[in-house]
């Protein structure tokens, strides 16, 4: 049997079991999927090496502290995160699939990146690893984040534009944008929204890398100027995607993962 798992602080409530689960039992592979909650991460990741784990993936907060315990990818090492660990080598290899997973949602939904004029908003993790997946798709990108330094850095490390938030930063940001991108946790289980809907209009594509709620403010103002929207478990479905598919070689099985993920949310 192979085991696969999660390390995070906390995880107990992680949706990524119950993906990883309908995945194995939809392709019938002899598979698990554990939860661990390590106080040393980079021990965790040797102790896993040493017992024989397939694969670890890695949530908050210790996606940048197992970089020291494995060889990071190219796309890891240009994140600066690792949420994806295969010990198949000589050494834990460490990648990052949330940026394909950002870009495998867009596909998804059949909307292009190339040549298309993106806002993003937030400069942290997540935010960063949109950006990757924005520029690397071809769109023009524009970053606003509270703090306007970190806005800048990301800015600088991705050849984007960057900004503050305020209403009329966002408002001219958005007003010709083809695309919107909330990678704050602004609207998690709560009614707020990082960009006030007087800003939004009918020829956006607007994500929000938040998944609870599925329907966020920020999506249901949207909705509602007739903006097309795609929610945050597309994001973290296309993660696990591309984890799955690097560790087993198989072809993931998406409406399972996807139906066992929803389940969980609605």
């Amino acid at each position: 049997m192979d085991v696969y798992g999660l390390i995070g602080s906390p995880i107990e409530h992680s949706l990524s079991p119950p993906m990883h689960e309908a995945a194995y039992e939809a392709l019938d592979l002899d598979a698990r999927y554990v939860t661990l909650e390590p106080t040393d991460p980079v021990a965790a990741v040797n102790g896993a090496d040493a017992l024989g784990i397939a694969g670890l993936n890695v949530t908050i907060p210790y996606k940048q502290a197992v970089l020291e315990a494995v060889e990071p990818d190219a796309m890891a090492q240009r994140v600066g995160a690792v949420n994806t660990i295969d010990f198949s080598g000589a050494r834990p290899t460490g990648h990052n699939t949330d940026v394909i997973g950002v870009q495998r949602a867009f596909a998804h939904h059949d909307v292009a990146l190339s040549d298309q004029t993106a806002v993003l908003v937030g400069a942290g993790g997540a935010g960063r690893a949109v950006a990757v997946a924005l520029r690397d798709a071809g769109a023009r990108l524009r970053i606003h984040n509270r703090t306007e330094s970190k806005a800048k850095a990301l800015a600088a490390d991705v050849d984007a534009t960057w900004g503050g938030i305020n209403d009329e930063t966002l408002a001219t940001a958005c007003a010709d944008a083809d695309i919107l991108v909330n990678a704050t946790s602004v609207g998690m289980e709560s009614d707020e929204t990082p960009v006030p809907a007087a800003a939004l209009h009918a020829d956006l594509t607007v994500m929000d890398a938040v998944y609870r709620p599925l329907e966020t403010r920020l999506l249901a103002d949207a909705t509602a100027v007739g903006a097309d929207t795609i929610d945050g478990a597309w994001m973290l479905l296309f993660q696990g995607v591309a984890a799955f598919e690097h560790w087993t070689d198989h072809t993931a099985p998406v409406d399972a993962m996807n139906a066992a993920l929803r389940s969980r949310l609605e």
